[in-house]
Formats: C-alpha cells, sequence, structure tokens
C-alpha cells in the first residue's frame, strides 16, 4: 500500500523572508507537535526574489523562538506552487488576490481569518523594523497557529 499524498499548506507574503517563513515554521511546529505527518507547510512570496535567505529580524525571532530558518530560500509564488497547494494561506488581502488569480479559488484563505481573528484582518509586514515588530508578528502567527490547526481536515 502506497503512502497517502500529503496535505500541502502553502503560506504566502509579498518577498518570502519575513511572515511567510515565520508562519511556515510556526506552523510546522504545531504539525510536528500534533505528530500530524501527513502534512507539509511551505512559503512562497508575490514578490519574491529567487533564493533570498530569510530576513535577518525573522531569522533572529525564530532563533529566539527555537525554530531555525537558516535553509530557508525564498521562492516566488507560481501557478505550480497554487496547483500542488491544499489549503493556501495569505497575509494579506493583494496576496490573496494573486493566489486566487493563479489558480487558488477557494483553496486560499486569508492566515488570519482563517484562524478566526476577524473576516478581513491581515498580518502586518515587520520588513524594515526593529526586532521587537519582528517579536509581536511571529507572537500574533503564534497565536493564530491553533485556530488554523483546529481547521484542518480531520483527514489529515
Amino acid at each position: 500500500m502506497t503512502e497517502p499524498r500529503p496535505f500541502e499548506i502553502l503560506v504566502v507574503c509579498t518577498g518570502n523572508t519575513c511572515r511567510s517563513p515565520l508562519a511556515a515554521a510556526a506552523l510546522g511546529r504545531a504539525i510536528e507537535q500534533a505528530n500530524l505527518g501527513n502534512v507539509r507547510v511551505s512559503s512562497a512570496g508575490t514578490g519574491a526574489w529567487e533564493g533570498a535567505p530569510a530576513s535577518e529580524g525573522s531569522y533572529l525571532v525564530a532563533l529566539e523562538a527555537g525554530l531555525d530558518l537558516s535553509a530557508h530560500r525564498a521562492r516566488p509564488l507560481t501557478e505550480e506552487l497554487v496547483d500542488g497547494a491544499d489549503l493556501i494561506l495569505a497575509m494579506s488581502r493583494s496576496h490573496l488576490a494573486r493566489a486566487r488569480e493563479l489558480g487558488g479559488r477557494d483553496r486560499a484563505h486569508l492566515f488570519a481569518e482563517f484562524a478566526g481573528a476577524g473576516e478581513g484582518v491581515e498580518v502586518a509586514d515587520p520588513f524594515g523594523s526593529d526586532l521587537e515588530e519582528y517579536r509581536r508578528t511571529l507572537r500574533e502567527l503564534e497565536e493564530m497557529t491553533p485556530g488554523i490547526m483546529a481547521r484542518l481536515p480531520k483527514t489529515v
């Protein structure tokens, strides 16, 4: 009997160096702790520079939280990535619109809204801010993670 195809979650922001890597790492840790071996999380950006590492701020606050972004490399959001995703979680309405344009349709949602934070709620971009803003962003993403976990299909 073959292993079932993993349930693929794709997290999307702009440059794929701040919010989406942090969100993917936080979700990945929650998935690992829940022993959901058949769920994979990755990230991409609507304006990503292929191969760019996580931003210094994201890297440092992730490290403080016990998350490792050292291997992260940015990649642009493509139709192929969207096609391969079962669930697409976007940081802002513009990211959501792009994911839907690429075929995501009803599989694409705002990260915060899907987590139960309220209709139209976006996750602010800490890019270029001080470390405290990156910490706030990570805390926000970690606080939303249980809401996302609760909405994953029970079959994963």
